[in-house]
């Protein structure tokens, strides 16, 4: 039995915080490239959220950008595509050492990028 919009919508929002609150506990402990990816999470989420509130019925993909362009069709507060835009570089090189050009995920990313992602 599907759920309606609304309660759709708040469980994926729900997940959502839970992810930001998640990425603020990494970044306290220093786990930037976790931070990074869970701000990612939570921003591809809250989308996700919005769109499930509005009626969509199969939201695919983790393109934060991907869901914005679907998410700007039901009138989205501008001020929330200013917010996650770039968050899609989170999402593959803060996990996969072969995302990033050297290196590892724990070593390249910082509290600079955590903030970054996370605001």
């Amino acid at each position: 039995m599907r759920l309606d919009p609304y309660e759709e919508g708040m469980r994926w929002l729900l997940q959502a915080i839970q992810d930001l609150d998640d990425a603020n506990y990494n970044l306290k402990g220093k786990r930037y490239h976790l931070a990074c990816f869970l701000s990612q999470q939570a921003g591809e989420k809250a989308l996700k959220a919005f769109l499930y509130s509005k009626g969509e019925e199969m939201v695919f993909g983790h393109s934060v950008a991907r869901l914005l362009k679907s998410a700007i069709g039901h009138n989205l507060d501008p001020e929330v595509i200013k917010g996650t835009a770039g968050l899609d570089k989170y999402y593959i090189p803060t996990r996969y050492p072969n995302g990033l050009p050297g290196g590892v995920p724990y070593e390249a990313f910082d509290e600079d990028d955590a903030l970054k992602a996370k605001d």
